[in-house]
């Protein structure tokens, strides 16, 4: 199940009031702050006319976001765990509202300890409760707000949560302040897509890279009941060209999604570090596109977590079929202590933590964002930035122009 917005003929605005079709009268909404359960997860909602979306108290994890909201065909583009409403016993807290996107820290599964420190996969805050601290617009800028605060214990620190969306815009601007929390660790946000089921119709690309690598060790273990395609640690130059584990097996081409039912495949690649760095995937059967936009200085590389139903404990049962595209900086999924420790990246001169202040708060800033493509679009080529703009180019040079405030990585400012 989604969130359905629209009911019985009443629909969310942006002001934070329900207007009744038909009706002259406007209602007043639930306060801000007041949760719904959405998916079988309590959350809280920000809305333009443009996009709405849904926030996880446990764990931060936004999904459903709609965008186009306001057109026949509104867009869904994010990933929900197939086992919400089934109130499964799960032992590892980020599985419980697993879903869209959520900001990680320490990133990886953190099987290690690190320094006396035990922080359980992606962090505290991926599944302990967030706290709700304030909710707003800005009328005359057009301009809403959510913002959340979550305390860590395994690393004393707070993680502030500032969610904005700004009229006219089918965008979701976040920034995610790191207090305290002092120390090297690997962090990141954990976008997750729902992937279509026909093979080859979801187009992935990212900016200009360095090199990518498939996970070094084992990311899908058959004594689980875990299945991989990809060769292990093995480096390519191109999406288009990956290694995989089989005899004579032709490379894979990861720009065309879903492919290889059955597996579950682990990769990362190395952005080059100038200008604003970005991650597309086009639904070439429902002509839109997803994007998202980081800072390369920040987040160094995008760890590509390819789940075709390859896992078959519980929850998984072998029906989940996602695509994460995963901001990062970090050594793969590995965790703290493989990320702080000298390692096949960081041997290469590729970051893989960012290091905390105990006294000066750290703040990682993303985009991410939907639009609409011409049939025949296919995958991005390349992508142009002009004062609050962004221009996608497709295979076959269409142009598409998407009004975005990009400067917001940088500047902070909307």
């Amino acid at each position: 199940m989604h969130m359905a917005h629209r009911t019985a003929g009443i629909e969310w605005i942006a002001t934070g009031c329900l207007l009744l079709s038909g009706l002259q009268a406007v209602v007043a909404a639930e306060p801000a702050g007041t949760l719904e359960t959405i998916d079988a997860q309590p959350s809280w909602r920000l809305a333009t006319k443009q996009v709405r979306l849904a926030i996880t108290q446990r764990g931060g994890h936004m999904a459903p976001v709609e965008f186009l909201a306001d057109t026949a065909e509104p867009v869904q583009p994010y990933h929900i765990s197939p086992w919400q409403n089934e109130k499964l016993p799960l032992d590892v807290p980020v599985l419980v509202p697993l879903r869209g996107d959520w900001f990680c820290v320490p990133f990886g599964g953190n099987g290690t300890p690190f320094k006396g420190e035990t922080h359980p996969p992606h962090g505290e805050i991926a599944g302990a409760e967030w706290s709700f601290v304030k909710g707003g617009s800005d009328a005359a800028k057009g301009i809403h707000s959510l913002t959340l605060e979550c305390a860590t214990r395994a690393r004393p620190g707070k993680i502030r949560k500032e969610l904005f969306l700004v009229d006219g815009h089918n965008v979701v601007y976040s920034a995610n302040s790191v207090e305290g929390f002092a120390g090297p660790a690997p962090c990141g946000h954990h976008a997750t897509l729902a992937m279509p089921e026909a093979e080859g119709v979801f187009r992935i690309a990212t900016s200009p890279i360095q090199f990518g690598m498939t996970c070094p060790g084992v990311f899908s273990d058959p004594a689980k009941r875990e299945y991989q395609s990809f060769a292990s640690g093995a480096r390519f130059s191109d999406l288009k060209k990956v290694p995989l584990q089989f005899k004579d097996a032709p490379d894979a081409d990861v720009t065309r999604l879903p492919a290889r039912r059955g597996y579950a495949d682990l990769l990362q690649v190395v952005n080059v570090p100038e200008g604003t760095a970005w991650t597309a995937a086009t639904r070439t059967d429902k002509n839109w596109l997803w994007f998202a936009l980081k800072d390369p200085k920040v987040l160094r590389s995008t760890v590509f977590w390819i789940e075709n139903g390859g896992r078959h404990g519980s929850p998984w049962n072998g029906r989940n079929n996602c695509l994460g595209m995963e901001d990062v900086t970090a050594l793969f999924a590995e965790g703290l202590a493989p990320s702080a420790a000298p390692n096949v990246l960081s041997e290469q001169g590729v970051p893989t933590v960012l290091e905390f202040s105990a006294t000066k708060p750290t703040t990682v800033r993303y985009i991410q964002g939907v639009t609409r493509v011409p049939a025949g679009f296919g995958q991005v080529q390349k992508v142009e930035f002009a004062p609050g703009k962004a221009t996608f180019i497709g295979e076959q040079g269409a142009r598409v122009d998407v009004p975005v405030r990009h400067e917001f990585l940088a500047t902070g400012n909307l």
